[in-house]
């Protein structure tokens, strides 16, 4: 596993398993599965509806607490400084923990103006040493801006869609330049066109790998946080063997040069919806 440093000194799997979409009955064989392989850090969220499936296998696994990083995140509803307090009491019940190693907003919902109050919320766990680490989702630039300027504890990352056709460069150079993270969800395109470019298909098969692998192995040499998702066994254990060959800069530019600026997802400043 490789690590990166985020800007509060705390130590982050660069891989990690993201469970969207994993109903909460599946969530813990699939998170047994991911820490069985070697995965240690889990991105959940409140919304997906399956942090109790996610903390049973938590409790249920032999991995201690303290090598796990559990990420979850605040939904639209629970938006606003005492709403958020609450809804992280709630995400610590259902996954059955003490505490989340990185706290995020989940979209910034920019119609109802309440993300400045909800990240107050973020940096007061923070300050009380009840979450690790605190960040926000599918942020854009002046969204980033407005924490930044408005708020007295520095957010660690931004979780935004990401992948070979939609490359974000002016949000990573954004990110970079303030010291924060990028990490990216949809990592594989959600399964979709890009698993089948020429471009794609053309370098695994030089390093005898699969498409994915090579895109997760791209995001990783892009400096970018990476959780995909799977319930397929083999497909969880693929996706973790990404450590053992390194893509040439010639292959990285050739799949930075993929990017079509297309998103599978909402555009943050559309998506309002409570």
């Amino acid at each position: 596993m490789d690590f990166v440093t985020l800007n509060n000194g705390l130590k982050m799997p660069q891989l990690g398993f993201g469970v969207w979409q994993v109903p909460d009955d599946q969530a813990a064989f699939a998170v047994a599965k991911a820490l069985e392989v070697g995965y240690r850090s889990i991105d959940t969220a409140m919304i997906y509806e399956n942090e109790k499936g996610v903390g049973k296998a938590i409790h249920e696994s032999s991995v201690p607490r303290e090598e796990l990083f559990i990420t979850t995140k605040v939904w639209n509803t629970d938006q606003g400084f005492d709403n958020t307090i609450r809804a992280y009491e709630n995400s610590l019940e259902r996954l059955g923990l003490d505490y989340v190693d990185l706290y995020l907003i989940h979209w910034p919902t920019p119609q109802f103006d309440q993300y400045v109050d909800t990240y107050k919320a973020l940096g007061k766990l923070y300050k009380d040493g009840r979450v690790k680490a605190i960040g926000v989702c599918n942020f854009n630039i002046d969204h980033l801006e407005r924490i930044l300027n408005e708020c007295e504890v520095k957010l660690v990352l931004n979780q935004i869609e990401c992948h070979p056709y939609l490359s974000q460069r002016e949000m990573k150079e954004f990110c970079q330049s303030h010291d924060i993270f990028v990490e990216a969800w949809s990592p594989l395109d959600q399964g979709g066109e890009a698993l089948q470019d020429p471009v794609i298909k053309k370098i695994a098969e030089t390093h005898g790998k699969s498409p994915a692998q090579t895109i997760l192995r791209w995001h990783l040499q892009n400096n970018t946080i990476v959780i995909p998702k799977s319930v397929t066994p083999t497909r969880i254990e693929e996706n973790f063997q990404v450590f053992e060959f390194e893509l040439s800069p010639k292959e990285i530019e050739e799949i930075n040069k993929l990017n079509r600026n297309r998103r599978k997802g909402p555009e943050p400043n559309d998506f309002n919806i409570r």
